[in-house]
């Protein structure tokens, strides 16, 4: 039988849910148990697909082509396992669901309602994932903070589904601020007491609460809490700020947080095996000077919007023994004649993926600065076509080279829709989506990078490299160093006499891990380093 394990959160968002969800994975993951994770979001989108960057931060795509939550890209980094479309929906999902059926008239002309139609729809989303993984346990995040009216239906859906289940077989855990009062030189109990007393009024009791602070939560306050939530102190546990991310897994489990969990639902606490994150902790530790990398994007002012491209130079830093000081550049701002003033400090560039015009010039001046000053660039899927498109006006003599992204007029589109995608009109999941093969081409510093001769990688756009321009571009001294089985489109591309000049069509980013760095961002890294020293 697959135990649940719900994660909630209080006082106020943002709270780091999803890292606690993670750390615990990690650490059941850590002592045998088969884990996987799952993100309920209560807003009325059908994903994040379509949203701004700047509303919710990247969108993390999965083996399978979910568009979903970034959270998902801590759960995958933690537990090392790739997910599916099955780990997060949307409250605007399962109302879509709800009134297609309604509409086909599945409900035979019933009334149909929030209880019990809404949230039998949400258990049996959360039934499924159980089946379709196989998972020892499923730990479930719900978005939102108590007390939202949005986030109600997703409470209730688990309460109802704790009680349908055996004791011990769903747990919950309330994630809550306590906050530091400057003036009173104290943390503060009463915000948590609020919100777990909200909790409690929906019916819920929290088996666990992981109080969030920015100061020391002291043995006293977690009695304090313990006493107010009715839970024992020990099942109070603190989670103080810390340099990294990857550090709260080894203070929840330093605090016997994964093994009173263990405890609770019947399981037994097997040893635990961190000797990965570890390694890579200590690794981090020793990591000595910077290298300085610039990401030349359009949300810059958010820097979650480029969650898992910074993540991922991290751990590639980490492989190096080198901190990288991520530098986030404005595209919009970006031009030939600013360029040497903004990245002429940088050792490497990387362009990430994005849509719609705007920065787009941007980016094509940072391909620009790259090639001709021999600067490490990694190109990520617009990055990619940024890059192609610099090559192709400034070396390959194609005049105002561009993407019918932004011109479908114009002479020399040498990024286009592929002939079975021109008539698509709806923007929502309409693209090339999820994990595609590529046949790495030998002699090449993909090759090099790689090790392997066919590779995955994910995907999320619509335009490719138009095959029309393809003679061209290679005539004049462009490397396809990346193509589909079949050879028909163009997966990366590089410049075989630049120090490190490497673009991907697909998302490399979303498969690095803290402990496996992706190769690409690896040897990127690692050039940039060397570019350093030189």
């Amino acid at each position: 039988m697959t135990k649940h394990i719900f994660v909630t959160g209080g006082v106020v968002s943002s709270l780091g849910k999803g890292i606690t969800a993670a750390s615990l994975g990690h650490l059941l993951k850590a002592r045998g148990y088969k884990v996987t994770m799952q993100k309920m979001d209560p807003y009325l989108n059908v994903d994040p697909g379509t949203m701004s960057p700047f509303q919710h931060g990247e969108v993390f795509v999965t083996e399978d082509g979910h568009e979903g939550d970034l959270d998902l890209g801590h759960y995958e980094r933690f537990i090392d396992e790739n997910l599916s479309r099955e780990s997060n929906f949307t409250q605007g999902s399962i109302y879509q669901t709800l009134i297609s059926r309604e509409r086909r008239g599945d409900f035979l002309g019933g009334t149909v309602q929030v209880i019990p139609h809404v949230t039998e729809t949400i258990k049996e989303r959360l039934r499924r994932i159980a089946e379709q993984s196989g998972a020892d346990i499923v730990i479930s995040e719900i978005g939102g903070t108590i007390g939202d009216i949005e986030s109600l239906p997703f409470i209730e859906a688990a309460r109802q589904f704790k009680k349908e289940n055996t004791p011990g077989d769903v747990l919950f855990i309330h994630v809550t601020l306590v906050p530091y009062i400057a003036a009173a030189h104290e943390v503060k109990t009463k915000p948590t007491q609020h919100s777990v007393k909200e909790l409690r009024s929906l019916g819920v009791q929290p088996d666990f609460i992981v109080c969030r602070s920015d100061h020391e939560i002291s043995d006293s306050v977690r009695e304090k809490i313990a006493l107010f939530c009715d839970v024992n102190p020990e099942e109070v546990l603190a989670c103080v700020d810390a340099p990294s991310i990857y550090e709260v897994p080894i203070s929840l489990y330093e605090q016997g947080f994964d093994a009173m969990v263990l405890n609770r639902m019947g399981l037994s606490p097997h040893r635990a095996d961190l000797s990965d994150l570890r390694n890579f902790l200590d690794a981090a530790q020793r990591c000595s000077g910077e290298v300085d990398i610039a990401v030349v994007g359009k949300y810059v002012s958010l820097p979650d919007a480029y969650l898992s491209v910074i993540e991922a130079l991290r751990h590639a830093g980490v492989a190096h023994g080198k901190h990288v000081n991520v530098h986030l550049v404005d595209g919009e701002t970006l031009s030939d004649s600013n360029a040497a003033d903004t990245l002429g400090q940088m050792d490497g560039i990387l362009v990430p993926g994005g849509f719609g015009q705007r920065a787009f010039e941007g980016k094509i001046a940072a391909a620009h600065y790259a090639r001709e000053n021999n600067i490490p660039y990694l190109g990520i899927c617009l990055g990619l076509q940024a890059a192609v498109c610099e090559f192709a006006r400034n070396v390959a003599g194609l005049e105002g080279a561009t993407s019918a992204e932004f011109d479908e007029e114009a002479t020399n589109c040498v990024i286009d829709l592929m002939p079975e995608q021109e008539d698509v009109e709806d923007k929502g999941g309409t693209m090339r989506l999820g994990s595609y093969p590529c046949k790495v081409m030998p002699s090449t510093k993909a090759a090099a990078a790689y090790g392997e001769a066919l590779v995955y990688e994910r995907h999320r756009h619509r335009y490719e490299v138009n095959n029309a321009f393809r003679d061209a571009l290679t005539s004049a001294g462009l490397v396809i160093s990346g193509l589909s089985p079949d050879e028909r489109l163009v997966e990366m591309v590089e410049l075989p006499e630049h120090v490190w000049f490497v673009a991907s069509q697909g998302h490399p980013e979303f498969k690095s891990r803290p402990h496996r760095p992706h190769p690409l961002f690896r040897d990127f890294v690692g050039a940039a380093i060397a570019h350093q020293a030189n």
